[in-house]
C-alpha cells in the first residue's frame, strides 16, 4: 500500500466518525515554548489548555514534524526520522480512550489489513482501565505491556498539556531482534501508534524516572494521537527502514546516482543526507533560514551534517549534491505539501548556497586539522587533544565526526573526553544565558498583570489620531502609581488609544498626551505588553492621575510618513519577487518615518543595475496610483486568496488583509495610505548581507527620499566647482583627466622610491659584518626612508639579494614611527637551517625597547616605547645573529 492511500484511508476513516479535517501547521510553531514543530497536537494547545475553543471537538490532521532530539541514532536504527509525517485523531471533551483504542484497531486491521496476531500494545504501569480495553478488542494479555513514565507518559518536553498514554506496535519478526515483545526489544517490535490520554499540565522541571513536575489539571480531558506514515509505510511495503518507503526512497535512488561508490559506512551515510535533507528542505519552504542559532541553526546543523556524509561517502570531496536531492524530495512530495512547489526555488538555492559555503569550511578545517595532526605525530602522541577538535568543531563548524574520520586515517585517535567536556561546558553556558534572558524577559510578568486586570482595551487608531479617553493604568518602574509629576518616566494605558504599538517591523506611535487639568505626557514610543498597547511617556507638566480622562492625539506627520513606508515596503516586496524570484520573501523588516529596512530572503548580491531596475519598478508602480484597500477575513480565507503570510509573526481568528493595486496582497496589522501616489519617492540606498542567503535593502520615503535627493545634488554641485567644470555631467570626463593625471604621478613617485631604496640597499649590503663565517647588517633608518613595514619588507628583501646566499646570515633594521621603536629581522636559509627562527632572535631586543617580538619562519618584527634604547636594541640583535 503506498503512503498516499494509507493518508488518505485515514483522514476518511475519521472524517467518517464526525472529525473535522484541519490543515497541517507550519513546522514554525505559534508557541514561544517550543522551537519546531515535533508532533501533531502542537497547533491545538491551545484546544487542550481551553484558552481557546477548537472549530469542532473532533478533529483529524496530517501533520508535518521536525524532531532533532534522535539525531544521532538516524541511519543507526531502521524507524528514526528527523522529519516525519504524523496522522492524528484528536477529541476535546468528547469521546476518550473507550472509543480511541477500538477504533485504532479497526483502522489498523480492518482499513490497512495488518495481522491482529502481530500487534503489541504498552499501557502507563497503573492504567488498568486501558490495559482492559485493548484485551477487549483482541490483543491478549500477555502482548499488553506496561511501562513507566520515559515510554508511556507523553508530554511536549516542556511546560504543557500531557498524560498517560498507550503505544501499539508491529512484530517485524525474529530476523530483526529477540523476541518478548518492545519492553525487550524497539526495532523489531516497531512502535506505529500512539495513543495519548491528554489531562494533566505539566510544569517546569526535568522529569524523574518515575514521576514528572504534574501542576495541576488540564480543564478538560482530551484525547491526542499520533499514526507515523514512514513506519507503517514500513510494515506494509515490506521494507526494512523508514528511507526505502515509496516516498523517501526517489531520494536514496537520486543520492546513489549521484554519488556511487562502496565507501566504508556507506548505508548508515546516505540514511543520514536522505533524511537531513528531507527536513531541511522542509524547513527552508516554511521560512527557515540557516543560520547560528535557534531554528536557523537546526537547518545549518542539518545541511552541513549533510555535506560531511556527503564528503565521507565521496572521500572528503562534496560537489553540488544537496540541491538536485532538494528538488527530488519536492518532485516526490509535492502534490502532498504544495508549499514545497512554492518555494522549490527558495529550497533549491539555499541549499547550493550552503554546501558551497560549507565546502569552504571543509577546506580551511582540514588544513587546519592536518596543521594539529603533523604537531600531534611530531610530539609522539597518539591521540588528537580535544581543544583542537572543540575549537574546529565551535569556531570552524567543522563536524568532530570529520575530525575523529581523518585522524582515524592518520592513525591517531581523538580525545572525545575532552571534546565532551568542552561542549558540556559551552551548553552550560548556553543554558545560563538562557535562564537569564528568560529572566530578564520575565521581570515584565508583574507589570503584565498590573495591566491586564479587567481591562479591554480598544484600538481606534486606523480611523482616528486623537480620541477622548480614560487611564487605566498607570505606572513607574513596571508598579502602580496613583500619580505621577513633572520629570518622572511613566507607562500609560488607554481605555480606548489611538497610539499603534511597535509590531509587523513598524515602529510605535509617539504624540501627547493632555489632561483636562492642563497636565502633558510627551509619548515616546507605544509597545504592546500583554496584548495591551502601553505608551511610554514622560511627564513634562503638571500632575498625572490614574482613572483621569485626558486628550490622547497621535503625532499626525510622523504616523502619516510610517504610513508612506509602510506601504512601499509592500510594493517593495511585490517588485522583489517579480524581478529576482517567488523565493524573495520578506524575513525581516523596520518601517519607520520616511524610511525602511527590508530584510529578503536572496542568495548573492544585487549588482548595481538590478537595483537600479527594482528602484525604477517600485516608483513606476506607486506613480500609476494604484489604491490601496484593507479588508478583514479569516486566515484560511485570506491564504486561499493569495495573501502572503510572514515568517516569525502570529495572526488571531480574523485578520487585516491589505491589498495594492492588482500586483500586492499581505496580512497586515499596520498602517497604510489611502493610494500609491501618497506614498511620494522612494529612494533605494543599497543593500548588504545580514545572514547567510538573506540581504538587506535600505530605503528612503516621501520628504526624506526628496531631501536625499536635494543632499546629493549639492555634493554634485560642489564637486563640479571643485573639478571647475560648469555642468554636472562633465564632472565624469574630468575626474577621469584628474585620476589619470595623479595615478600617473604616483607612478613616477613609486619609481623614485624603488630607485632610492636600491641604491640604499646597495649601501647596506657593501656595510655588512663578517664574523666566524655569519654575516649581519644591521642600521638604523631614518622615518623619512622607512615610512611603513611595507617599506622595510621591500628594502630587506633587497638587501638580502645583495649578501651572500650560501653563508649563514640575516638583515636587522630599526626605525621609529609614531613615537615608538620598530624592529624588523630577516634570516637567510642557511641561518633557519640551523634551527633557530627569526622571533627567538629578535625577541631579547625587542624586550630591551619594551615590547616582544612576532613573526613565524624567516621573518620578525618588534616594537616598544623606548626609543631611547633602540640603537643598543639593534646591536643586541645583531649580536644574537652573530652568535646564534
Amino acid at each position: 500500500m503506498r503512503s498516499y492511500e494509507i493518508r488518505r484511508r485515514f483522514l476518511d476513516f475519521f472524517r467518517r466518525r464526525e472529525h473535522l479535517e484541519v490543515p497541517s501547521s507550519s513546522l514554525v510553531p505559534d508557541d514561544p515554548t517550543l522551537l519546531l514543530t515535533t508532533a501533531g497536537m502542537v497547533q491545538f494547545k491551545p484546544y487542550f489548555l481551553g484558552t481557546a475553543q477548537p472549530p469542532r471537538p473532533r478533529l483529524v490532521s496530517l501533520q508535518k514534524c521536525v524532531r532533532t532530539v534522535d539525531i544521532e541514532s538516524i541511519g543507526v536504527t531502521d524507524r528514526h526520522s528527523t522529519c516525519f509525517e504524523m496522522l492524528g485523531n484528536f477529541s476535546f471533551g468528547d469521546y476518550d480512550k473507550t472509543e480511541a483504542v477500538p477504533w485504532a484497531f479497526a483502522f489498523l486491521t480492518d482499513e490497512l489489513g495488518l495481522d491482529p496476531d502481530r500487534l503489541w500494545v504498552t499501557v502507563y504501569r497503573d492504567d488498568d482501565e486501558t490495559a482492559a480495553l485493548w484485551r477487549d478488542v483482541g490483543i491478549p494479555a500477555d502482548r499488553v505491556q506496561r511501562l513507566g513514565v520515559a515510554d508511556n507518559f507523553w508530554d511536549t518536553g516542556g511546560p504543557g498539556p500531557c498524560g498517560p498514554c498507550s503505544e501499539i506496535f508491529y512484530d517485524r519478526g525474529a530476523a530483526h531482534g529477540p523476541p518478548g515483545g518492545p519492553a525487550v526489544d524497539t526495532d523489531r517490535y516497531l512502535e506505529l501508534w500512539n495513543l495519548v490520554f491528554m489531562k494533566h499540565l505539566r510544569g517546569d522541571g526535568a522529569p524523574g524516572d518515575d514521576e514528572l513536575p504534574i501542576v495541576g489539571d488540564l480543564p478538560r480531558a482530551c484525547l491526542e494521537s499520533g499514526l507515523g506514515v514512514e513506519r507503517v509505510a514500513v510494515v506494509l511495503q515490506g521494507v526494512v527502514n523508514v528511507h526505502e518507503v515509496d516516498h523517501v526512497a526517489p531520494v536514496l535512488r537520486r543520492l546513489r546516482e549521484l554519488v556511487p561508490g562502496e565507501a566504508a559506512g556507506r548505508v548508515r551515510s546516505e540514511r543520514i543526507v536522505v533524511d537531513h535533507v528531507r527536513a531541511a528542505t522542509f524547513l527552508l519552504a516554511d521560512g527557515v533560514l540557516a543560520g547560528n542559532d535557534g531554528r536557523g541553526h537546526v537547518v545549518r546543523r542539518l545541511i552541513r551534517r549533510a555535506c560531511h556524509h556527503v564528503a565521507l561517502l565521496r572521500g572528503r570531496s562534496t560537489g553540488q549534491v544537496l540541491a538536485e536531492l532538494g528538488s527530488t524530495v519536492v518532485d516526490t512530495l509535492g502534490d502532498v505539501w504544495p508549499e514545497l512547489v512554492e518555494r522549490r526555488g527558495l529550497v533549491e538555492q539555499a541549499l547550493a548556497h550552503e554546501e558551497e559555503a560549507f565546502g569552504r569550511t571543509l577546506a580551511h578545517g582540514s588544513r587546519l586539522l592536518q596543521g594539529a595532526i603533523r604537531r600531534t605525530k611530531a610530539q609522539a602522541g597518539s591521540a588528537l587533544d580535544g581543544q583542537t577538535a572543540f575549537t574546529l568543531h565551535d569556531r570552524h563548524g567543522f563536524p568532530v565526526e570529520l575530525t575523529m574520520e581523518i585522524a582515524r586515517e592518520a592513525g591517531l585517535d581523538v580525545d572525545v573526553r575532552t571534546f565532551a567536556a568542552l561542549m558540556e561546558e559551552q551548553r552550560q553556558q548556553a543554558r545560563h544565558a538562557r535562564g537569564q534572558r528568560r529572566d530578564q524577559s520575565g521581570a515584565a510578568t508583574p507589570f503584565s498583570q498590573v495591566l491586564a486586570r479587567a481591562i479591554r482595551q480598544r484600538f481606534v487608531g486606523y480611523d482616528q489620531l486623537s480620541v477622548e479617553t480614560e487611564i487605566v493604568g498607570l505606572l513607574r518602574d513596571g508598579t502602580d502609581a496613583a500619580v505621577a509629576s513633572e520629570g518622572h518616566r511613566v507607562q500609560v494605558v488607554l481605555v480606548e488609544t489611538p497610539f499603534y504599538a511597535e509590531s509587523g517591523g513598524q515602529v510605535g506611535d509617539t504624540g501627547l498626551i493632555t489632561t483636562n487639568a492642563g497636565a502633558r505626557l510627551r509619548v515616546r514610543d507605544t509597545r504592546l505588553v500583554a496584548g495591551l498597547h502601553v505608551l511610554e511617556a514622560d511627564v513634562v507638566c503638571g500632575e498625572v492621575r490614574a482613572k483621569e480622562v485626558v486628550d490622547a492625539a497621535v503625532d499626525a506627520e510622523r504616523r502619516a510618513a510610517t504610513a508612506r513606508s509602510h506601504s512601499a515596503t509592500h510594493v517593495l516586496h511585490a517588485v522583489l519577487r517579480e524581478l529576482l524570484g517567488d523565493h524573495a520573501r520578506q524575513h525581516g523588516s523596520l518601517v519607520a518615518p520616511g524610511r525602511l529596512r527590508f530584510d529578503v530572503t536572496h542568495f548573492c548580491a544585487l549588482e548595481p543595475d538590478q537595483l537600479e531596475e527594482i528602484e525604477a519598478t517600485v516608483n513606476r508602480r506607486l506613480l500609476a496610483d494604484p489604491a490601496v484597500r484593507i479588508w478583514e477575513t479569516t486566515p484560511s480565507e485570506a491564504k486561499r486568496a493569495g495573501a502572503l503570510a510572514f515568517f516569525g509573526e502570529t495572526y488571531g481568528e480574523v485578520v487585516r488583509v491589505v491589498d495594492i493595486g492588482d500586483f500586492s496582497r499581505e496580512l497586515c496589522g499596520g498602517t497604510h495610505v489611502g493610494h500609491g501616489s501618497q506614498v511620494g519617492a522612494v529612494r533605494l540606498l543599497g543593500e548588504t548581507a545580514v545572514a547567510s542567503g538573506v540581504r538587506r535593502i535600505e530605503a528612503l520615503t516621501g520628504f526624506d527620499a526628496l531631501r536625499h535627493t536635494d543632499h546629493e545634488r549639492r555634493l554634485l554641485e560642489e564637486v563640479a566647482r571643485l573639478l571647475a567644470v560648469t555642468r554636472p555631467e562633465d564632472i565624469p570626463e574630468r575626474l577621469r583627466v584628474r585620476l589619470r593625471a595623479l595615478a600617473e604621478a604616483e607612478r613616477r613617485l613609486r619609481e623614485l622610491r624603488e630607485s632610492e631604496l636600491s641604491r640604499l640597499a646597495d649601501t647596506l649590503a657593501e656595510r655588512r659584518r663578517l664574523v666566524d663565517g655569519r654575516w649581519v647588517v644591521c642600521e638604523r633608518l631614518s622615518e623619512r626612508v622607512i615610512e611603513s613595514r611595507e617599506d622595510a619588507r621591500r628594502l630587506v628583501a633587497a638587501i638580502m639579494q645583495r649578501c651572500p646566499q650560501d653563508q649563514p646570515g640575516g638583515v636587522v633594521l630599526g626605525w621609529t614611527r609614531r613615537g615608538k621603536a620598530q624592529l624588523t629581522l630577516w634570516i637567510n636559509e642557511p641561518l633557519g637551517q640551523t634551527g633557530v627562527a627569526a622571533r627567538e632572535l629578535l625577541h631579547p631586543a625587542g624586550r630591551a625597547v619594551g615590547g616582544g617580538a612576532g613573526g613565524s619562519g624567516p621573518v620578525a618584527h618588534a616594537g616598544g616605547r623606548y626609543v631611547e634604547r633602540l640603537d643598543d636594541a639593534l646591536a643586541l640583535a645583531a649580536h644574537t645573529v652573530l652568535s646564534a
